[in-house]
C-alpha cells in the first residue's frame, strides 16, 4: 500500500461512525487521479491553503474596520481559530481531523471587503442575491485559478452549509457550523474589551453565568458542550441551555457592538464607497479585470455577477486604492 492507503486504512480504525471515511467521498466534479501520500480532504485542505483567495483574508476586515493595532482580529485570523476549536472537536469526536479543517479554511474565502458592511451592499445592488456563503462556494468551484479548486463534495457542502440558518451533510461540517459561532463571538468580545467599546462587565449576566466571565471559561465551557453532548446524542449538537446562553449572548453583541457602536461609525462610509464602486463598474465595464472582460464578452455570466466577484475579491486596502483611482484626482507632472 502506498502512504494514500495507509492513511485510508487507520482512518478505519480511529473513525467512529457517523465520521466520513475519505476512501466514502462523493468525490469530485472533474475527477482527478488520487494522490500516493494524500487522502482527498488532505488534498482540498492543502489547496486552500495554497490559493490566492486565502491569502486576502489577512486584509479583509473582521469586525472593526482598520483598527490602530496590531492585536485585532481580520478575517484570516478568524479563519485560523475556527480551524483551531473545529480541530479540537473534531479530534475529540473521532470525526475526520482533514475534512473539518478544509471546511473550516474555506469557509469564509467569498468575504467582501469591509467584513458584512460590504456584503450587505453587494445583495442590495445586485439584481442577485448575494451570501459570502454562496460566493466562498463559487470562488472554490469556478473563480480561483479560473477552474476553481475541483474540492470533494464534502468539503463543499460544508463551507457553503456552514452558517446557522444551513445544515451541512456531514457531521464534520457541523462541527465548523458551531465552531464558527463560537470563534467570532468570543474573539469579537476580546476585541471589543480591547479596544474599549465595552467591559468585561457590561456583558449580560446570565448567559455569562453559564459560560464562564472571561475569554477563555467561555471557549472552554462551549468546547466541552459540543462534546460531551455530541457524544451523548450520537451526532454532533450543543445542548439547548448552552446554546441559548450563546445566541443571548451574540445577541448582546449586535446590540452593543455590531450595530451603532463606536467601532462602527465608519461603516456607513465603507457601504456608500462599496456602492459607489459598484455602481461605477456598473455604468463603466472597462474597470473590470481582464479575465472578467473576456468573460463578459463570452457572456457567461452576466455583468452584475462579475462586478460582484471583483468587488468581493477586494481587500480593504484595494477597495480604497480602486475608489480613489476613480474618483480622487492625482497630481500632474510635467518633467
Amino acid at each position: 500500500m502506498n502512504i494514500r492507503e495507509q492513511i485510508e486504512e487507520r482512518e478505519k480504525l480511529i473513525l467512529k461512525n457517523p465520521a466520513s471515511w475519505s476512501v466514502n467521498s462523493k468525490g469530485r466534479e472533474r475527477p482527478e487521479e488520487e494522490s500516493d501520500m494524500r487522502t482527498c480532504y488532505m488534498r482540498d485542505r492543502d489547496r486552500i491553503l495554497h490559493c490566492k483567495s486565502f491569502r486576502r483574508m489577512k486584509h479583509k476586515t473582521q469586525v472593526f474596520l482598520s483598527p490602530e493595532g496590531d492585536h485585532y482580529r481580520t478575517r484570516l485570523t478568524h479563519t485560523l481559530e475556527v480551524s483551531q476549536i473545529a480541530r479540537t472537536i473534531s479530534r475529540a469526536l473521532c470525526l475526520n481531523e482533514d475534512l473539518t479543517e478544509a471546511i473550516a479554511l474555506g469557509h469564509d474565502l467569498g468575504h467582501t471587503p469591509f467584513g458584512h458592511a460590504g456584503e450587505r451592499v453587494l445583495d442590495k445592488e445586485s439584481p442577485y442575491h448575494f451570501s459570502h456563503e454562496q460566493q466562498s462556494l463559487r470562488i472554490v468551484e469556478k473563480l480561483e485559478n479560473g477552474v476553481g479548486l475541483n474540492l470533494t463534495y464534502e468539503v463543499r457542502d460544508g463551507i457553503v452549509n456552514h452558517s446557522m440558518k444551513s445544515t451541512p451533510s456531514t457531521e464534520e461540517g457541523k462541527v465548523v457550523r458551531f465552531s464558527d459561532k463560537i470563534a467570532y463571538i468570543n474573539h469579537d468580545i476580546d476585541d471589543a474589551i480591547r479596544g474599549h467599546i465595552l467591559t468585561e462587565e457590561d456583558l449580560p449576566k446570565e448567559p455569562c453565568e453559564v459560560l464562564g466571565h472571561s475569554f477563555r471559561d467561555r471557549i472552554n465551557c462551549l468546547v466541552h458542550d459540543v462534546i460531551e453532548t455530541s457524544l451523548q446524542e450520537g451526532s454532533v449538537q450543543m445542548s439547548p441551555t448552552v446554546e441559548k446562553a450563546m445566541m443571548d449572548l451574540r445577541a448582546a453583541m449586535f446590540q452593543e457592538v455590531y450595530i451603532g457602536s463606536e467601532a462602527k461609525k465608519e461603516e456607513k462610509k465603507a457601504e456608500e464607497m462599496i456602492g459607489i464602486i459598484y455602481r461605477k463598474i456598473l455604468e463603466d465595464p472597462s474597470w473590470l479585470p481582464e479575465s472578467s472582460l473576456e468573460k463578459l464578452k463570452e457572456g457567461s455570466d452576466p455583468i452584475e455577477v462579475l462586478i460582484c466577484d471583483y468587488i468581493a475579491s477586494m481587500s480593504d486596502n484595494f477597495a480604497l486604492h480602486i475608489f480613489k483611482e476613480m474618483y480622487v484626482p492625482s497630481g500632474w507632472s510635467i518633467l
